[in-house]
């Protein structure tokens, strides 16, 4: 771990973190993408820490700020964690399983972006929301 070696160096930490924490909050509306994440101690226990960051630090990179990013607790497929749903206004939910954080860059750059399903990984597309 580095230090802080001076105060300009420690208000761009700020400014870096303060901005991802605003990706999981801003956006919330009603055309915005959301993206679910299963962090509950199984999700954690598999990755889903290093997931979380790889699709923030994405949609950061990518500038995108109509998608939002939600931590949820378990979402029942333990046995895919770390587990990523894609929720795009008009369309039925997809989940993905066994995201890491390159695959979780790949759902941004081919889901989120060009709209284009990634089948390999989808262990369900067809239940409903409540």
């Amino acid at each position: 771990m580095s230090t802080i070696k001076s105060l300009d160096e420690l208000k761009k930490i700020r400014e870096q973190s303060l901005k991802k924490m605003e990706l999981r909050t801003v956006g919330a509306e009603k055309d915005s993408i959301k993206i679910l994440i299963g962090m509950a101690t199984c999700g954690i226990a598999a990755g889903a820490r290093d997931t979380l960051s790889g699709i923030l630090d994405e949609i950061d990179k990518q500038n995108l700020d109509n998608v939002y990013v939600v931590q949820v607790g378990c979402m029942g497929y333990c046995y895919a964690e770390p587990v990523v749903q894609v929720n795009m206004p008009g369309k039925e939910p997809i989940v993905y399983g066994n995201i890491d954080a390159k695959k979780g860059r790949e759902i941004i750059n081919k889901h989120i972006q060009k709209g284009e399903l990634l089948e390999d990984l989808i262990i369900s597309k067809s239940f409903h929301r409540v």
